[in-house]
């Protein structure tokens, strides 16, 4: 499979109400997970040696919908009320966030580590250079707002930090 006939793949799954695709082939395999999947049980379609095509069941489709539709406002309500009383950690710069210095090292910070004013947070890279990015705050991590080797905005919220 050429590049061009799985970024039409792609497309493909976007435009259908999937939560995932999975093609296996001699010479390599490919799963696509749309903003459907919710680890759900599937059901496996596969014919002889026809690639395997996972789809949600139809109850599962049907109790995903109502969970996505009841869900946001609910989400929206516990994040507006949780980080009343905040503070934030936010990135001065563009590029890609890291926990680390390396993946083999432990991250700088992680939820529930009290850290200082000028502290070594986290670890942004950008054009080949790597930013260490030193907290503006004192207090508790109550949670990493971004995934790591992610890439971050300038002044996208990288933690919220408990100052109590």
């Amino acid at each position: 499979m050429n590049y061009k006939e799985i970024t039409d793949l792609i497309k493909l799954v976007n435009k259908t109400d999937l939560a995932e695709v999975k093609l296996k082939d001699k010479d390599f395999e490919i799963s696509i997970r749309t903003s459907n999947f919710q680890g759900k049980s599937t059901q496996v379609l596969q014919s002889g040696s026809a690639p395997i095509m996972q789809m949600p069941m139809a109850h599962a489709a049907v109790s995903a919908a109502s969970e996505v539709s009841a869900a946001p406002s609910t989400k929206a309500e516990k994040a507006a009320e949780s980080t009343e009383g905040l503070l934030e950690v936010r990135s001065p710069i563009v590029g890609t966030f890291y926990r680390s210095a390396a993946p083999d090292k432990p991250p700088y910070a992680k939820v529930g580590d009290s850290i200082e004013k000028g502290a070594t947070v986290c670890v942004v890279e950008a054009m080949k250079l790597f930013n260490e990015i030193e907290s503006e705050v004192s207090g508790t991590i109550v949670k990493v707002m971004v995934e790591d080797a992610a890439p971050v905005e300038y002044d996208q919220v990288l933690f919220l930090v408990d100052p109590s």
